[in-house]
């Protein structure tokens, strides 16, 4: 598998998170410094509880090290419910100001039969450019 293809995968509190990167050339002008990428994120709760995501936390940094967060309620406009065994996919994106960088966070969830609330944590994972895999 080349870097290109590669999955990221984290489990907590066996709910499992997996992300596939993918640079997008065709959106993306590195000339003036706009480089973007998507992510294809697959939730799975493998727990024996009904779960609800309710919030994301993300990290975002590129090689120039240009530093974000970004905070919000559910992922895509979405507050997926998962029950167990159920799985929830979603593609977003991300654009830099490098070729280069990564992203980790975390999302927030609910256990629906009590309201407690637990944090998953999301793989660190890279972001890199085609042109800077050859």
């Amino acid at each position: 598998m080349t870097d290109k293809n590669k999955i990221y995968t984290a489990v907590t509190e066996m709910i499992s998170i997996s992300v596939q990167p993918r640079y997008e050339a065709e959106e993306s002008n590195p000339a003036i410094g706009k480089f973007i990428y998507s992510y294809q994120v697959t939730i799975e709760n493998n727990s024996f509880v009904k779960v609800k995501l309710l919030s994301r936390h993300w990290h975002i940094i590129d090689s120039i090290q240009i530093r974000r967060e970004v905070k919000g309620e559910g992922v895509i406009g979405k507050q997926p419910i998962l029950a167990p065994g159920g799985t929830f996919q979603y593609v977003s994106w991300c654009p830099l100001n490098s070729p280069i960088g990564k992203m980790y966070g975390s999302y927030t969830f609910e256990r629906l039969e009590d309201k407690s609330t637990f944090e998953v944590a999301v793989p660190e994972f890279l972001l890199i450019s085609d042109f800077k895999l050859n």
